[in-house]
């Protein structure tokens, strides 16, 4: 009889614990939430970064309340390996992460970039879906699994946290990317990626894959299984959220869903859907929401793509009433047509807050109150702005105050082009003439004039003849960024120049001028690149 006691002992120690966990599995409402903004959001055409912009995002992404902050692709150019690097040693208490195929040289490259973090990650990905596996990839299925496991098993060598990403998971078939996903386990994998790559899958079948996934592949329980959506299909944040119901406990996301094509899910939209619903999906984020729209506007100022005013929760209309039935519901009780406070996503109340009296110590206290922790160097800049439009302005706005920290976060750091003067002469009989002076970073100035059909084109034809550079502007806009007569107006420029689209923004109470900063800051972005290109030729020649 103590045999059978005995084993009725070991059966209860070693099995109840198991079929506990199956009849009523432990809470796990904690989702991790990976950025992506600084590698896939800067695929965006026209939004890459340089190394000191991606590093004040790196920090703001951290203040945030991120995760796991993918930091770019070390292997793909000696910029992105350097800023990688760079964040890797100076951003703390975040797991700093680095993408690469399923490659030897690309897992040790990005293991010399991400070395020097205290928490880093490897993200290896790996096409699975027949249409990459023919046509891309020129794999079969063996061949596919057999890469995947090797760069695994060589990537344990040197990192303990390990993602993998089955690209365009969400068209594999069932079975194959079950068994993709359980051999990625076995080699030590500890994250497993199920992307919808190009944003075609639906909502159901995306919660219908993970659960899939839940039930067939051994050992997912070890794992933590994460959600990558493209907005394709307008179905981004939709699907993300399905996958996440369904088991995912990882979200792969961008600030203002900035990426390829038509972006990526946003993180403020899937956060505040968690949120101000968190009754219907019981999960929760380490994100700290007030700073969701302080970070939105810092990304749209570094990439100088521009936020619509009907986005949802950053946009300028997401808190706006001009319905009089809106408003009078409004006024009755604010829950009637908002259902999240304007001031849980970092959005102040306040509107004039400064004016030309005001210090430098108020000026640094209130752009602290709207999100921009900026340098000694950068606050007397903004300062000189400041008092700038101060002098132009009867009342100064918090839009203001943004418009003017923007132009100055988002131009180049050390810029191989500073403007020293224009002038333009315009009238109904004559053709728009301008004139530019601009200094070389050398110490060098140079002059030109052109003219064009209108003043701007006038002004832009003579800053590519002073710079030498020919570019296509391919779009122009012009907005109000606050209100009144004497409002800042908001120029935003996209420009091409061979394959590479860049973005650029500006400010000033006179458009013109706004116009000029907003060109020559775009400018600026390739005569960095033109120079640095032209210094590696130089070097490679050396003996």
């Amino acid at each position: 009889m103590v045999v059978p006691q005995i084993f009725g002992a070991l059966a209860v120690h070693f099995f109840a614990p198991h079929v506990r966990y199956f009849m009523n599995p432990p809470p796990n409402n904690r989702i991790v939430v990976l950025d992506t903004t600084l590698r896939d959001g800067e695929q965006s055409p026209g939004a890459s970064m340089n190394k000191e912009q991606k590093l004040q995002l790196a920090h703001a992404l951290r203040d945030l309340g991120v995760d796991v902050l993918e930091v770019g692709f070390p292997v793909s150019s000696p910029g992105d390996f350097d800023a990688a690097q760079t964040i890797a040693r100076k951003v703390e208490g975040i797991s700093i992460c680095g993408l690469c195929r399923c490659h030897f040289n690309d897992i040790t490259t990005s293991y010399e970039a991400l070395k020097d973090a205290p928490k880093k990650r490897l993200h290896l990905f790996l096409a699975t879906s027949p249409l990459h596996r023919e046509f891309k990839l020129q794999m079969d299925k063996e061949e596919v699994l057999r890469r995947s496991i090797e760069a695994i098993q060589k990537a344990r060598e040197l990192f303990d946290d390990i993602q993998f990403s089955t690209e365009d998971g969400s068209r594999t078939e069932e079975d194959y990317l079950c068994e993709v996903v359980e051999r990625a386990i076995e080699a030590g994998a500890t994250t497993i990626n199920i992307p919808d790559t190009v944003g075609y899958i639906t909502p159901e079948e995306y919660s219908n894959c993970f659960k899939s996934l839940r039930k067939h592949v051994r050992g997912i329980d070890k794992v933590v299984l994460s959600v990558h959506c493209h907005n394709d299909l307008g179905m981004a944040v939709a699907n993300s959220l399905m996958g996440l119901r369904a088991g995912a406990r990882q979200i792969e996301c961008t600030i203002n869903g900035i990426g390829e094509r038509a972006g990526n899910a946003a993180l403020e939209e899937v956060v505040m859907a968690l949120c101000t619903r968190k009754d219907f999906w019981g999960l929760e984020t380490n994100i700290k929401t007030e700073r969701l729209y302080p970070t939105s506007r810092l990304v749209s100022a570094i990439t100088g793509l521009a936020i619509a005013r009907n986005k949802a929760i950053v946009g300028q209309n997401a808190f706006a009433h001009e319905s009089g039935i809106h408003q009078h519901g409004m006024l009755r009780h604010r829950g009637t047509y908002e259902v999240m406070r304007p001031e849980d996503v970092g959005i102040s109340k306040t509107h004039l807050v400064l004016g030309k009296h005001s210090g430098r110590h108020s000026l640094r206290q209130r752009l602290l109150d709207l999100g921009f922790s900026l340098s000694d160097e950068q606050l007397d800049a903004v300062f000189a702005d400041f008092k700038l439009l101060a002098d132009k302005k009867k009342e100064v706005f918090d839009a203001d105050l943004e418009a003017l920290v923007s132009g100055r976060i988002a131009a180049v750091m050390t810029p191989v082009w500073a403007l020293e003067s224009y002038h333009l002469v315009s009238g109904t009989q004559d053709s728009p003439t301008a004139g530019v002076t601009l200094k070389h970073r050398n110490g060098f100035s140079k002059s030109a004039s052109a003219t064009g059909d209108g003043s701007v084109e006038a002004v832009y034809r003579a800053i590519e003849k002073a710079t030498g550079i020919a570019v296509h502007l391919k779009d122009y806009q012009v907005s109000a960024v606050s209100v009144g007569e004497d409002a800042l107006g908001y120029v935003t420029v996209e420009i091409i120049h061979g394959a590479q689209t860049y973005v650029a923004r500006s400010a000033s109470v006179d458009v013109i001028e706004a116009s000029t900063v907003a060109f020559l800051d775009a400018i600026n972005r390739i005569a960095a690149l033109l120079e640095e290109a032209s210094e590696k030729k130089v070097d490679s020649k050396s003996p």
